[in-house]
């Protein structure tokens, strides 16, 4: 019989931490974060990062283990959920994964066989310079030349993706778009169920309007000041996270505070409209909105938790 996951997932504010928590409690769950930003220490705030106080005494993985120093990407992302995934198992608990990387959850659910990616090649190296001798668009030019499927869906100003994009196809002589959709047609090696929390979108982007505002209050500006001052720069993929970039272009002059905190809410709301796009494109999941059920947690998780004994048996019953 294969090993049990549950995902929970949905945008950024849609209040994932408090219902996986008492999830958590109803099955004997550990959570496993899929979120790019809590991994890191020093990142509190503005990762909107859960206190030891609400654990409520469920075990967290992937919370507050590396420094805004290294880097955090899906490969690794992959290898130390699988390894938290052993220990919760080793521990006669289920797994919950939460959080709201779609790229990361999809790693884990289909086993997706990534290359570590050792930054080393000297192609890389020739794309590096390109890029800062003619800019991001040149590169995304030559991407949609060799691989128009990628191109579509990696923003030209994220060039680290094209440059892998790139390099996958000088190394193997594919498409990475291709190896990627065979990856994603793979079966599941979990018994799984895959939960969307969702909510009204003007309900949302206030609620994410709210959360900004709240970030502020709580002290965002002093936790980017205090890394500033520890020496994490814009240069690391960790102080790229919304919420740290706006504010690191306040302190160098770029913007107003008042500027940086507009930008800030924009971009929250731009990236939870891109997550719930991503959910819609993945098969086999259970949406839950939350109007349907009247806002009533009790009744949210007392759906979820029908719809999960639903799966475990079909899996057995297979």
């Amino acid at each position: 019989m294969k090993k049990p996951l549950l995902i929970l997932t949905g945008p950024t504010a849609v209040g994932k931490t408090s219902l996986s928590i008492r999830l958590a409690k109803k099955i004997n769950g550990a959570i496993i974060s899929a979120d790019s930003m809590q991994i890191y220490r020093y990142m509190d705030i503005g990762s909107a990062k859960i206190r030891p106080s609400e654990m409520d005494g469920v075990p967290h993985y992937l919370v507050d283990v590396l420094d805004p120093s290294e880097e955090f990407n899906v490969f690794r992302f992959q290898k130390m959920a699988k390894e938290a995934m052993e220990e919760i198992y080793r521990a006669g608990q289920i797994p919950i994964l939460v959080g709201g990387t779609g790229f990361y959850i999809q790693a884990l659910l289909k086993d997706v066989a990534f290359d570590e990616d050792t930054g080393e090649s000297r192609y890389r190296k020739e794309l590096e310079a390109l890029a800062e001798e003619r800019g991001s668009g040149f590169l995304h030019e030559m991407l949609q030349t060799v691989d128009p499927s990628s191109a579509a869906a990696i923003h030209p100003n994220n060039i680290k993706r094209v440059i892998r994009a790139l390099e996958y196809y000088q190394e193997t002589g594919s498409r990475i778009s291709e190896h990627n959709h065979t990856q994603k047609e793979k079966p599941s090696p979990y018994c799984y169920a895959y939960f969307v929390l969702n909510d009204e979108r003007a309900l949302l982007y206030e609620r994410i309007n709210q959360r900004v505002d709240q970030m502020m209050e709580q002290g965002l500006l002093m936790e980017v000041t205090q890394l500033k001052n520890m020496g994490y720069h814009k240069g690391l993929v960790s102080m790229q996270g919304l919420g740290y970039k706006e504010i690191l272009s306040y302190l160098d002059g770029a913007y107003t505070l008042v500027e940086a905190v507009e930008v800030i809410k924009r971009d929250t709301r731009h990236f939870a409209k891109r997550q719930l796009t991503w959910f819609r494109r993945e098969p086999d999941v259970i949406w839950v909105d939350k109007p349907f059920f009247n806002y009533q947690e009790d009744q949210i998780l007392d759906y979820i938790l029908q719809r999960w004994e639903e799966r475990r048996k079909e899996d057995k019953d297979e």
